[in-house]
């Protein structure tokens, strides 16, 4: 195969067709840059279900009325169940301090109108795998003394639904603009097979196979979606610096989110060129196939 030849005609037909190459540069990399940020979001998400499931604690509340004998039942209960890591004992006042520390800046009426005699004492318990809280919970939560068992998972809720509901909306979005920047590779490729049908009659006079007559046409395609590709890529990188570093990183505290470096901006690189140029191929010989017919 003339490879000067295929890359001679691959050259005209971007030019030829520059209108058409442009738009189908741009319908890719909107639906590149889609995937790419569904990709981020979903690596956010589970990058802060793991970070939170490390923290999440189960609490035992205790009755105010609790009695030394029954709350040492409760801790030999939990120390017997293998699901618990770890158990500590959080008094009156320690259960005070902690309190005021949350609750002075946000509502210092609160804080003022409470007293340590008010606060609940409690078993703070870490959970080697915390999904098996239902566990823990019905097996002191009808012990005497015991007044509440909460866990911390409840208040994450919608932490985890944002991010949810956000990488859903994204990867919707980038399904439909990959359709659409398919169909615009489907027409791209039949106008550019039409245009040239005289030089392929002609091709086709002297011999030439079919590989020898699709690859310009191929190579047209693959030029669009390996550009289309760079520039989601440099998209992305930019998402990641203004979106996740800048934005949701100030919109939450520090201590509640574990941002997604960039190392998962450069995992997605090769997953998002190999699926260009996948698509853009097999659309690409698919058109070729019906429509390349003299």
């Amino acid at each position: 195969m003339r490879w000067n030849f295929v890359f001679t005609e691959m050259w005209q037909g971007l030019r030829r067709n520059l209108t058409m190459t442009v738009a189908t540069i741009l319908t890719i990399t909107i639906a590149l840059f889609g995937l790419g940020a569904a990709w981020l979001f979903h690596a956010q998400i589970n990058r802060t279900h793991d970070y939170w499931f490390g923290k999440i604690e189960v609490t035992v509340y205790l009755k105010q009325v609790s009695t030394g004998p029954e709350q040492d039942a409760i801790q030999q209960e939990l120390n017997s169940l293998p699901q618990v890591k770890q158990i500590y004992f959080e008094n009156r006042h320690e259960a005070w301090l902690r309190f005021k520390q949350w609750f002075s800046q946000t509502s210092p009426a609160l804080v003022k109108n409470s007293s340590e005699s008010q606060m609940p004492q409690s078993f703070r318990v870490k959970l080697k795998n915390p999904r098996q809280f239902n566990i823990v919970s019905q097996a002191v939560q009808n012990l005497p003394g015991v007044d509440e068992v909460a866990a911390e998972p409840q208040a994450l809720k919608r932490l985890f639904a944002f991010f949810d509901t956000l990488g859903r909306m994204v990867l919707a979005i980038a399904i439909v603009v990959l359709a659409a920047a398919l169909l615009l590779i489907f027409n791209n490729v039949r106008l550019a097979a039409y245009t040239r049908r005289r030089e392929v009659g002609i091709m086709r006079l002297v011999g030439a196979s079919d590989a020898y007559i699709e690859a310009p046409f191929v190579m047209e395609i693959v030029v669009c979606a390996i550009t289309a590709g760079a520039i989601a890529i440099g998209a992305l990188f930019l998402m990641k610096l203004i979106v996740f570093d800048h934005g949701i990183a100030h919109a939450f505290n520090t201590n509640l989110l574990d941002i997604i470096g960039w190392g998962t901006v450069v995992q997605a690189i090769p997953v998002l060129l190999l699926t260009a140029i996948a698509a853009s191929v097999v659309t690409a010989v698919g058109t070729l196939q019906r429509y390349l017919r003299v």
